[in-house]
């Protein structure tokens, strides 16, 4: 059971994700560190509240007739808790009674955007894109915790082996269904603090972007630029996939994300990445590899619409303006990363968006400027690789929560022919 100090400061903490420009994570962090009082068994009670809160937030601002913080995690309490209006009052929850009442009310004529807990925009997105039925059970999907997923370092072992290390350690994982070096485990567990984990034997990483560096299809002795780097997910599997041969250059503006690439290219064995830190598309570190490069990676950013399972504070920063903004930076930069590929060479775009205006749009306006460039089917790709997935006749990839039970992504991969 929650306690009344424990509410309030869920609503502390919930006000300062919904109004401070910083990650959830980030903020959340920030938090228990001032909040030293707290417990490891009250800091998982309110981090539990909070991200249920920041995922149901605008059907629970329906139920409790407003926005106030505290009536939110009382919502929050009543729905999903089963708390009853005494309760509430005991925890200090303004209007206990009308609140339990709304939340046992039924919700079904409700609109799409408040069942789905979407700000009205980009439910207007998804049902434009999607027929009703299937928006509302990507919508359902949305709003549940996503899965823990890693990806076994195939350069120091396997994922039976892996598998099999971590349930000795008390940690039960099954295979994922589509990507062959997937461990899956439905709720959060310490495996950061295994001897695996040290020995770089795995690293968290959802199931949809293991499928990613697949596309890129790195052949022993090819030179592969990873774009976009960041902290470098996609960059070690690419490494895996080279079997730690050829060079693969590990391309990003931020010294913090590259800084974090680093320890983790130690604890995973590559000798084969190239850091490079850049300042934008006409680096000179990347003039001089015009052309030069077999195979580049462009995990472009963007709006991060697929990742709201993990990151439900996303949709209550994002604006149909700043979707507009990454998709023409997208462009850009898809644009300039052509550059760097030589004839016969290949460009994999990918984002964890669910929206077809930095998606199939750029690859659309992309082909449009860039007639060296030809589509290739990912279906194929991904069958070479062992990987069966059920996918539509477009020759772009599309990995969808509701379907395929990963975060969403999508990637097309495009060959340079002269």
């Amino acid at each position: 059971m929650i306690t009344r100090s424990l509410s309030a400061a869920c609503a502390t903490l919930l006000t300062r994700i919904l109004t401070e420009y910083a990650a959830a994570d980030t903020i959340m962090d920030r938090f228990f560190r001032s909040e030293r009082r707290l417990g490891p068994a009250d800091r998982g009670v309110i981090a539990e509240t909070v991200y249920g809160s920041l995922r149901h937030y605008r059907m629970l601002s329906a139920v409790a007739a407003g926005t106030d913080p505290l009536a939110i995690i009382g919502a929050f309490l009543a729905i999903h808790g089963g708390y009853h209006a005494r309760q509430l009052a005991e925890l200090g929850i303004p209007g206990p009674e009308a609140i339990a009442a709304a939340a046992h009310a039924d919700h079904a004529p409700w609109p799409f955007a408040i069942k789905a807990s979407l700000p009205d925009w980009l439910a207007r997105r998804l049902t434009d894109q999607l027929a009703l039925a299937e928006a509302a059970a990507l919508g359902a999907a949305l709003l549940q915790s996503a899965s823990l997923d890693v990806r076994t370092n195939t350069l120091k072992t396997d994922r039976e082996t892996l598998r099999a290390a971590l349930l000795t350690a008390g940690h039960e994982l099954t295979p994922t269904p589509f990507s062959p070096w997937g461990l899956r485990r439905a709720l959060r567990a310490p495996l950061f603090r295994t001897p695996e984990f040290a020995a770089g034997h795995f690293e968290v990483q959802d199931e949809g972007s293991q499928l990613i560096a697949p596309l890129i299809e790195p052949r022993r002795g090819e030179r592969v630029l990873d774009y976009c780097a960041g902290a470098g997910g996609k960059t070690l599997h690419l490494s895996a996939l080279m079997n730690n041969g050829g060079t693969l250059y590990a391309c990003d503006t931020s010294q913090k994300r590259l800084q974090r690439l680093k320890e983790r290219v130690v604890r995973a064995g590559l000798d084969n990445v190239r850091i490079l830190a850049i300042t934008g598309g006409t680096d000179t570190k990347l003039k001089r590899l015009h052309g030069k490069i077999d195979r580049v990676l462009v995990d472009a950013p963007c709006s991060g619409t697929g990742t709201l399972r993990r990151s439900p504070d996303i949709k209550w920063r994002l604006t149909e303006a700043r979707v507009t903004q990454l998709a023409t930076e997208a462009l850009e930069i898809l644009l300039y990363a052509a550059r760097l590929v030589r004839p016969g060479g290949r460009v994999v775009y990918a984002t964890c968006s669910l929206l077809n205006e930095e998606n199939e749009d750029v690859i659309r306006e992309f082909l449009a400027q860039t007639p060296s460039f030809r589509a290739l089917a990912t279906g194929d790709i991904l069958t070479r690789r062992g990987i069966s997935l059920d996918l539509p006749s477009s020759p772009g990839l599309r990995l969808w929560p509701h379907l395929h039970g990963t975060d969403g992504f999508f990637a097309q991969a495009l060959e340079r022919v002269i």
